[in-house]
């Protein structure tokens, strides 16, 4: 009997940074996942070329990245997410996953607008949302501002970053956090690329089954 394979998940970071904070974040999630066993294109938004469309087009799992400007997602992610129209009406990203991460200034600066806005975009793509999977950190009076998830999100990674704070000033807990979510994302992807394998290799037999 021979061994089925699965193959490696393929995961894509499709992200916006406007100061590089961001960016700082997408390189974390890179790392996280492919740490895990995916192979990661790594996409930044502002002008994506055909090769990178169909690299996210190919990937099992996209992670989207944007700052939180005024509250939202940038301009230029927005940009990103409208071009995507064709393939929405195609439905071409129909059952990948997705998660999400953003940056902002203030401990809270809204990130969670953001990152539900990515949340929501990935539903119209019709794609299943993974969050963060990690409890509160820094959230009793024995716990730290080194623990992961510092800032106590779920839906997706938020960090903060001083306005006037240079790349090197991104938290390690932060960037810890980033990594934790590019490991869950690829995890999920294997999990489900594994299970979409099992099912078609037993559909035959479970088509032949007669009904008594």
């Amino acid at each position: 009997m021979s061994e089925s394979i699965t193959p490696r998940p393929r995961v894509a970071v499709a992200f916006h940074s406007g100061q590089g904070h961001t960016a700082v974040l997408a390189e974390a999630v890179r790392r996280g996942a492919e740490a895990a066993g995916a192979d990661v294109a790594f996409v930044p938004v502002g002008g994506v070329s055909e090769e990178q469309w169909e690299q996210i087009d190919a990937a099992d799992a996209v992670v989207f990245g944007s700052p939180t400007y005024m509250g939202g997602a940038s301009s230029v992610f927005h940009g990103f997410a409208e071009a995507t129209l064709g393939r929405y009406v195609r439905k071409a990203w129909a059952d990948k996953l997705a998660a999400g991460f953003t940056n902002s200034s203030a401990k809270s600066g809204d990130k969670l607008n953001t990152l539900n806005f990515l949340a929501a975009f990935a539903a119209q793509h019709h794609m299943i949302w993974v969050g963060l999977g990690l409890s509160p950190g820094w959230n009793k009076t024995t716990a730290s501002e080194e623990d992961m998830n510092r800032l106590g999100f779920f839906t997706g990674a938020g960090a903060q970053t001083p306005a006037d704070g240079s790349v090197e000033t991104v938290h390690p807990s932060d960037i810890a956090t980033a990594e934790h979510l590019g490991r869950r994302i690829a995890t999920q992807a294997a999990t489900f690329a594994a299970g979409r394998a099992a099912l078609a290799g037993a559909a035959p037999s479970a088509a032949a089954a007669p009904v008594s």
